[in-house]
């Protein structure tokens, strides 16, 4: 099936905000999105309901419909405990910062213990850090270098990881997305 899209806004610009049947997002961080061509398929597959749309169109030969921006899914999707360990979300813990210096720019990460030392990728001796400290640092233990991350790593709950991505919202939130996040949103008595 070929799909004509309207030109006027391209579709790219339209990703879908994925809840979970609960109507909540399947993950906040990074944020449950998916392209406008997944969240079609979803539809047709009919693994998904249309919570809200855009005023985008997509046409076949056959078909015409108006792109989803809001889908939720049919099935509950039992969310994780515990955050992945990815380097998003190590970032996300330690707040976009270097953890040797404070700055925010050319981030990386740093094992506290090198690897060649004997650490391991854990959450627990990973933090994030910017490219000129990381080289700096090399391949030294903390005291060698004299170089401490300013807070001990951890493994941080779900609720560590919300509470710190407050700061941080996406770049892109469609208004129709609004009523299913809680970014700082005050609640009407």
């Amino acid at each position: 099936m070929t799909v004509h899209v309207q030109p006027s806004v391209s579709a790219e610009a339209c990703p879908a905000l994925v809840l979970n049947a609960d109507y909540r997002p399947l993950s906040y961080f990074p944020l449950s999105i998916w392209c406008w061509q997944d969240a079609i398929k979803a539809v047709f597959l009919d693994r998904v309901n249309i919570v809200s749309e855009y005023d985008r169109m997509v046409r076949s030969p056959s078909f015409e419909m108006r792109l989803p921006s809001v889908v939720s899914l049919k099935t509950y999707v039992q969310p994780s405990r515990n955050p992945a360990f990815t380097r998003f979300n190590v970032f996300l813990r330690d707040r976009f910062t270097c953890q040797y210096c404070g700055a925010r720019e050319d981030l990386t990460f740093d094992h506290v213990i090198p690897r060649s030392k004997g650490g391991l990728t854990t959450w627990e001796n990973v933090v994030a850090a910017c490219s000129p400290c990381n080289l700096r640092k090399s391949d030294q233990l903390p005291r060698d270098a004299e170089m401490w991350p300013r807070q001990t790593p951890y493994a941080p709950d779900l609720h560590d990881l919300h509470r710190a991505g407050r700061h941080f919202p996406p770049n892109f939130l469609h208004e129709s997305w609004l009523d299913y996040l809680y970014w700082d949103t005050e609640l009407e008595p």
